[in-house]
């Protein structure tokens, strides 16, 4: 351990105004790896001259070793860019290759370079190799745009945690939501890494039609490629997609007893410098973070660290992480003091995408999976939010269930979710599910360090209400009447037990603005267009036969809209055939939960069969949903669901 951390990765991943980037996923692809390897050998047998066009270079050299490499000038295309200093190396215009010492090799650092080398060959030195990375190129097969490499399209991939052995099994549900958007023959290219970042499996799967499930089971997997213990990364490339370039998809953990059992979203396939909401464990806890690096080099010791919500103090692990490999931190090896409600901040550096952790509960054996959240680094107060009343109503609000309380409590955690949030000034409401506000609880202007968690029992009994329907849900907004700053990126963690077996479950997420026709910054958020988004389209996978799947849709509004939604619960079968459906509505801030075996009859969930699911539909308004699976009242998961 040791009290500092060192500089991550400098690329760039994602940005909040263009989305998605694929130069980073195209240099860091497994595919490409072994060819950049060989690349960057070939190139250390004499001096080396780079021609840096499109300001490529610097993320490849983030991600493979050059140190052998005699390394003399690095051109430039653009006037404006000779203020560059690649590599320490400072820039010269290309037009001065022929006058500089000639070089044995002249990497043009660029995919899709064949213009851009005939643009200067005759300015190269009579005997220069040229090489570019185009030598990293993936097959042209798997290419969605093949006239456009670095298309967000052709780089639509994620990493899954997989695991498998010690009676601890995981599954991954995706949907071919990319045929709703004119895709023809979507497939997913799967690689299976073990936990030192070695190849234990490669394959392919295609969905069999459109809107048909892909289930990615670690049982099935040991089994077909005779594996034996794992756990490790999925790599995951969708081919031949349309419409969205994010890989979504559901992961359930299970166990050979009720003892596991869990679900968590996606990982975000964009590694970020920080993610925020990493709970410490409670005294009979442990709490290990799942690190899977995502790229094809090593993490350094000190490259991944931890703090304390509101301290300075960070702590590092000082262990290497081997390309493409997977680590389990155990917050209590850096911060043993630490105890819930704290919370943690991860000081990941762009090596991995966002994490899951595992809360292993010592007095039960029970065992739960949840995701931290990416903290933004982008954001500063907005002096607008506390204005905005008049127009947007509550604008951004935070919705989560509040399970029937007789069988779950409720605890709720304020989490500091971006580097400009000092405080946070917040209130929690209750509603039940039709609707109606039955406690209002200021919480003041929170200091960054000093979130605590709420019990909602102790809400309720403080303010004498009850929930008439049994459940309904709660809701996170912001309170400016203190005074206050903010900046719309407010997140929670919220943490459910079950009264009777003591399992778990927690899920966390941020706010939006919801069903009101004005936008702000844009709110309401539209999966596929432009905002506002009013309409629904969530994706519910369902559970195997030995439980029940369980669903609470929350219909939050920011100001006036539709008294009630009109819902549609559309069951299809794993080929994504329509099977039956069911109408049903929900009051503006109300809920519903429902769960598989009482909505749809034997008959209908027979002929449903395996992979099955429910596809949520409303045109009149948006709602926001969460899923778990119930066995019984042995044990149950919870987790948002994910939309497209």
């Amino acid at each position: 351990m040791t009290a500092s951390t060192q500089r991550g990765l400098n690329i760039q991943t994602f940005s909040n105004k263009q989305g998605g980037n694929a130069l980073f996923k195209a240099l860091g692809h497994p595919l490409a790896a072994a060819p950049a390897a060989e690349l960057v050998q070939r190139l250390a047998d004499g001096p080396v001259a780079v021609y840096d066009p499109l300001g490529q270079f610097e993320p490849f050299a983030q991600f493979y070793d050059m140190s052998g490499w005699d390394l003399q000038t690095c051109y430039v295309q653009d006037f404006e860019d000779l203020q560059r200093a690649p590599l320490g190396h400072a820039a010269r215009p290309i037009t001065d290759i022929g006058r500089d010492p000639k070089p044995r090799h002249l990497l043009v650092a660029a995919f899709d370079s064949e213009r851009l080398v005939d643009h200067v060959r005759h300015l190269v030195p009579a005997g220069v190799e040229v090489a570019s990375l185009d030598a990293l190129r993936i097959p042209q097969a798997m290419l969605t745009r093949p006239r456009r490499y670095l298309d967000p399209l052709n780089f639509a991939t994620n990493f899954g945690l997989l695991r498998d052995g010690d009676g601890h099994h995981t599954r991954i549900t995706l949907c071919n939501y990319w045929s709703g958007y004119g895709a023809d023959a979507p497939r997913l290219w799967l690689r299976l890494f073990d936990g030192e970042g070695q190849v234990l499996a490669d394959w392919e799967q295609e969905p069999a039609a459109a809107g048909a499930t892909v289930c990615i089971d670690s049982r099935d997997v040991r089994e077909r490629f005779g594996l034996g213990e794992f756990t490790g990364s999925l790599f995951i490339h969708a081919l031949g997609i349309a419409g969205h370039d994010v890989v979504k998809y559901a992961l359930d953990t299970y166990g050979d007893d009720d003892t596991v059992l869990s679900c968590t979203h996606d990982a975000n396939a964009w590694p970020a410098d920080f993610y925020a909401g990493l709970p410490a464990p409670q005294a009979d806890e442990s709490v290990l973070l799942w690190i899977q690096n995502s790229h094809p080099l090593t993490v350094p010791p000190g490259g991944i660290g931890l703090s304390l919500m509101g301290s300075d103090e960070v702590r590092t692990l000082d262990e290497a992480i081997p390309p493409y490999g997977t680590r389990a931190l155990d917050v209590a090896d850096l911060f043993p003091e630490a105890r819930w409600p704290a919370q943690l901040e991860v000081h990941a550096g762009k090596y991995f995408v966002r994490p899951r952790y595992e809360v292993c509960d010592a007095a039960n054996g029970r065992r739960r999976i949840a995701h931290a959240n990416v903290e933004r680094v982008d954001l500063e107060p907005d002096p607008n939010l506390p204005r905005l009343g008049e127009w947007l109503g509550k604008g951004y609000l935070l919705p989560a269930p509040i399970l029937p309380t007789g069988q779950w409590s409720t605890e709720v955690l304020p989490t500091p979710m971006a580097t400009d949030q000092h405080e946070l000034p917040i209130a929690l409401v209750c509603y039940d599910a039709c609707g109606e506000t039955v406690a209002r609880l200021p919480l003041g202007r929170l200091p960054r360090g000093g979130c605590t968690a709420v019990s909602i029992d102790e809400l309720l009994a403080r303010a004498g209400a009850g929930l008439p329907s049994g459940y309904g849900h709660l809701e996170v907004q912001y309170d400016f009447r203190d005074g206050g700053e903010a900046d719309g990126w407010l997140h929670a963690l919220f943490r459910y037990r079950q009264r009777g077996s003591g399992h778990g479950a927690e899920s966390s997420f941020g706010a939006h603005v919801y069903n009101v026709p004005l936008t702000y910054r844009g709110e309401p958020q539209s999966y596929a267009g432009r905002p506002p988004g009013l309409s629904t389209r969530l994706f519910l996978r369902l559970g195997p036969a030995a439980g029940d799947t369980l669903c609470h849709l929350i219909y939050p509004a920011s100001g006036q809209w539709h008294d009630t939604s009109r819902t549609r619960l559309i069951l299809h079968d794993g080929r994504g055939n329509e099977i039956a459906a069911r109408d049903v509505s929900i009051p503006r801030s109300g809920s519903l939960l429902w769960r598989y075996n009482e909505t749809f009859e034997a008959d209908e969930r027979r002929r449903a069969g395996e992979g099955a699911y429910v596809l949520i539909r409303d045109t009149t308004c948006r709602l926001f949903g969460y899923h778990g699976l119930a066995l019984g009242d042995s044990a149950f998961s919870l987790d948002h669901m994910f939309g497209f």
